[in-house]
Parts: C-alpha cells; sequence; structure tokens
C-alpha cells in the first residue's frame, strides 16, 4: 500500500511547517492527485489520519483535486483528456504525445493556526 508512504510525506510537509510558523493546528491539506498517480483516495485519507493521531494535523482536513490526464500531440499539437489510458490522437490518430498533467502528487496548500 504506497498511501501509507504517501501519507507519511504528506504528514512530514505539514509538520515541518507547522513547526516553522508556530502553528497550534493543522486545520487543512489542499492535495493535487493526478488520475494516473494511481493514488486511491480512501486509503490515503485512511492512512494519513492514522498517522496523525496525537500531533497537530488530528484532524486535518484532505482536500483532494483530481487532475485529469491530458496530453498533447506530437504531430498535429491537439491537446486532449486521456481516457482508458487510450493514448493515440484522436485527431490524427499519431501515438506520439507528451503528458501534460495526470501524475501530480503533491501539496498545493496548507491552512494552519
Amino acid at each position: 500500500m504506497h498511501e501509507m508512504a504517501i501519507a507519511e510525506g504528506i504528514l512530514k510537509i505539514a509538520l515541518d511547517y507547522g513547526e516553522k510558523n508556530h502553528a497550534k493546528r493543522i486545520g487543512e491539506i489542499g492535495l493535487l492527485i493526478g488520475e494516473m498517480s494511481g493514488v486511491e483516495i480512501d486509503a490515503l485519507e485512511f492512512s494519513f489520519r492514522m498517522l496523525a493521531e496525537g500531533t497537530i494535523a488530528e484532524g486535518t482536513k484532505l482536500s483532494v483535486k483530481r487532475v485529469p490526464l491530458v496530453g498533447r500531440c506530437g504531430k498535429c499539437g491537439k491537446e486532449f483528456h486521456i481516457e482508458h489510458y487510450d493514448f493515440w490522437c484522436p485527431e490524427c490518430k499519431d501515438g506520439v504525445l507528451t503528458l501534460l498533467s495526470g501524475r501530480e502528487m503533491q501539496v498545493e496548500y496548507l491552512e494552519v493556526d
């Protein structure tokens, strides 16, 4: 379950930020999670809640924004949402593309008191 390792990373970022800013509580953590990241949100939230017990992050709300998997065709330049891992351009049917988004796993913001 890689969600536990991800939750550990998120908690470390939040606690480090909280310590540097003399926070008493971390109210919310905003996350960007890409469609292609493979992160199971329920497992991530469960893992985070377990790890945060007894810290200033206990009870913190995780606000997850899903980032769509988007690519740009290298042949015709069309940008499109990639569905069902179909990486072929819907316009020209070429298979060479650049991924623009969808693999993110990052902390977007922290709200602390």
